[in-house]
């Protein structure tokens, strides 16, 4: 995408595209959230998919009286090799070339970027869960499981476009019954998304104890004292903790800020420290683990930052 906006700078749009929801919201150039729309996710309409996002901008831009730079979080990434999407579990956005289709729409050059670098672009901003942080780990633990780097205020992407997944590497550490893990959208088996989305805590729930219940309702029956959600989270803490070290002692970040639904389980910023302790290849444990600051709105406000 274009390096250059052509809008005014004082007004940026950061657009957050998910499996389930679009959301668009206006900032002003101090960070200050002006206008915040979201509309429901057309799945497998790709076409649907850029006109919903292509109207909600124009509904922002009218409604503010003003042209806006845009930036999208997307699930993937756009490959540098063929500038088309991929890795997204959205897929029918893969293989498209979604960031000259919204070009094409919207008549203005954007930036894209992975929906987990948004988040983390956000959380690490001055006004973020980690500001002042010089390295910063944005984790998505929701319908999927992506991270982002920024390192001095800059977002990491790397030459293949894949710094921070960590999603799609091997469960760490695993045990017997864990190999060789559930099959990933991705092709693989056992990768840490499998086990660490929501989606994960639901399949496990239901291997272990042959009941359905999803993410959100595992956490409420386990704070009601259902034997089968407190011993699910209990394996579930283990392995993100297991996950996460592996993370610190690749990257060693100052602090890891937890995003999507499953980071709302306030028992994790006090039960995974000593857990990841155990794995960490040092003899303390100095980085925080802290919930983040915006919610829900981190990805777009990442997103609008992009520029």
């Amino acid at each position: 995408m274009s390096s250059e906006p052509t809008a005014t700078p004082e007004l940026r749009i950061g657009v957050d595209l998910g499996g389930t929801k679009i959301e668009a919201a206006a900032l002003a150039a101090n960070g200050h959230m002006l206008l915040r729309r979201r509309v429901a996710t057309p799945r497998d309409d790709y076409n649907g998919t850029l006109s919903a996002i292509a109207a909600l901008v124009t509904e922002l831009e009218h409604e503010l009286g003003r042209r806006a730079s845009v930036g999208i979080g997307t699930p993937g990434a756009l490959s540098p090799f063929t500038g088309r999407l991929r890795n997204a579990n959205s897929i029918w956005l893969n293989g498209r070339a979604l960031g000259h289709d919204l070009e094409q729409r919207l008549q203005r050059p954007l930036r894209l970027a992975n929906d987990a670098d948004c988040f983390a672009l956000s959380e690490a901003a001055d006004d973020g869960a980690a500001a002042g942080a010089k390295s910063v780990f944005g984790v998505i633990i929701g319908t999927g499981t992506g991270g982002g780097i920024v390192i001095r205020g800059q977002l990491l992407q790397g030459p293949n476009a894949v710094a921070g997944e960590w999603g799609h590497n091997p469960l760490p550490w695993p045990r017997s019954d864990e190999l060789p893990g559930p099959c990933c959208y991705c092709g693989k088996r056992g990768c840490i998304e499998t086990f660490c989305s929501g989606p994960g805590l639901a399949a496990d729930l239901l291997r272990v104890s042959g009941r359905r219940l999803e993410a959100p309702d595992i956490a409420i029956a386990a704070e009601q004292g259902d034997g089968d959600a407190k011993a699910a989270l209990v394996r579930h803490e283990d392995r993100l903790a297991r996950a996460l070290a592996s993370v610190i002692n690749l990257l060693d970040p100052e602090v890891i800020v937890l995003g999507g639904g499953l980071s709302n389980l306030r028992r994790l910023y006090r039960n995974l420290p000593p857990l990841i302790r155990r794995h960490v290849f040092s003899d303390g444990l100095a980085t925080r683990i802290v919930p983040p600051r915006f919610g829900d709105s981190s990805g777009v406000r990442g997103a609008a930052r992009l520029w």
